[in-house]
């Protein structure tokens, strides 16, 4: 979901604007309350704070990994056809 901000926005706080594009937010910026233009990270993020890591693995699902293991085992042929 992207945000809306001014082009007066933008022009006094351009600085601002780019740190949280840089956090990888995407900004539609408006003039006279009419979108202008779209400003969104380049590129995928590099780096992720390992605090980040931990919160989302704290949300994800658990998974047995041999319930799983025996599940894609029962799904896929696993012999291999000369």
């Amino acid at each position: 979901m992207s945000h809306r901000i001014s082009q007066r926005e933008l022009r006094n706080d351009s600085a601002a604007v780019l740190r949280a594009v840089e956090g990888g937010e995407t900004l539609v910026v408006t003039r006279n309350g009419t979108p202008v233009a779209e400003l969104r990270p380049l590129g995928a993020a590099r780096f992720v704070a390992r605090e980040r890591i931990a919160a989302a693995s704290r949300l994800a699902a658990h998974i047995d990994a041999e319930r799983f293991r025996a599940d894609v085992d029962a799904l896929v042929d696993q012999h291999v056809d000369d």
